[in-house]
């Protein structure tokens, strides 16, 4: 997901999220899309028969390309919403090529749009064309924002690599060292722009745990990033833990692929 946002696959996709809640049991999907191979996208999730497993899977090799899609969906015993997989599939539109490093989330009636877009146009039309395909049962709530113009810098810079750190510790191994002195050369020229500093984790062991590793990972990162002569008050970080995958956590390389730094300029 290059100057990716979340939601658009047309470059590197960070993460995007599409499900459905009801009120006691729930139907969800998300699809994510990250830096594996060229825009690839995962989508995980529950549904609750095989028949609406193929209709989200086909909708979204439709719109990326079947060998971009990764199909981590279950069949579960959930309940969807009246005709959310009709919805569903209005949801997936082509629009959602323009958007990058973000998330869909339908819960039940309810749609959070999230990611970067281009200019604030794009930002109000999405949400706007989104909301006029479904029926006013359903709410959509904007939170896109305007992608800051430095991301892309940030992002062929990382590149699609990863900042190694010792097993289960937050102790950078040389080979992440590395990477991150050329971050911070490249966060240098940002010019008084704010950065986030992102840990990922697998999904082994505990989320909880899992969560505050990811957060430890992502403090190391700003406190080398900061011997590094970058101003500490310019750097903030959060800790995600497993819940964004973007890759299986089946296969070692998948994992692999999912314990990561990602690095986010502020608009």
């Amino acid at each position: 997901m290059k100057h990716s946002k979340v939601l658009a696959w047309s470059l590197a996709l960070c993460c995007t999220v599409v499900g459905a809640q009801t009120t006691a049991s729930t139907t969800s999907v998300s699809a994510g899309a990250q830096v594996l191979g060229p825009n690839q996208v995962v989508v995980a999730g529950t549904v609750p028969d095989e028949a609406t497993r193929v209709q989200v899977v086909s909708r979204l090799r439709e719109l990326y390309g079947a060998d971009r899609v990764v199909d981590q969906l279950t069949l579960g015993a959930v309940v969807a919403p009246p005709q959310w997989s009709q919805n569903l599939q209005k949801v997936l539109s082509p629009s959602l090529k323009q958007v990058s490093r973000g998330q869909l989330s339908v819960q039940g009636n309810t749609i959070d749009l999230k990611g970067e877009v281009a200019n604030e146009a794009v930002r109000q039309q999405m949400a706007s064309d989104m909301a006029a395909s479904l029926n006013p049962t359903y709410t959509v709530r904007n939170g896109l924002r305007v992608a800051a113009q430095e991301q892309s810098l940030v992002d062929q810079t990382l590149g699609n690599r990863i900042v190694e750190f010792e097993a289960g510790s937050a102790v950078l191994r040389p080979a992440g060292t590395g990477i991150l002195d050329e971050m911070a050369l490249a966060l240098s020229k940002l010019k008084g722009k704010k950065v986030e500093v992102i840990g990922h984790t697998d999904a082994q062991g505990g989320r909880v745990a899992n969560v505050a590793l990811s957060l430890a990972r992502a403090q190391a990162v700003k406190t080398y990033l900061v011997s590094k002569g970058l101003m500490a008050d310019a750097i903030g970080t959060t800790g995600l833990g497993p819940d964004r995958p973007v890759a299986s956590n089946a296969t070692e390389e998948g994992r692999a692929r999912n314990r990561r730094i990602e690095f986010r300029v502020e608009p």
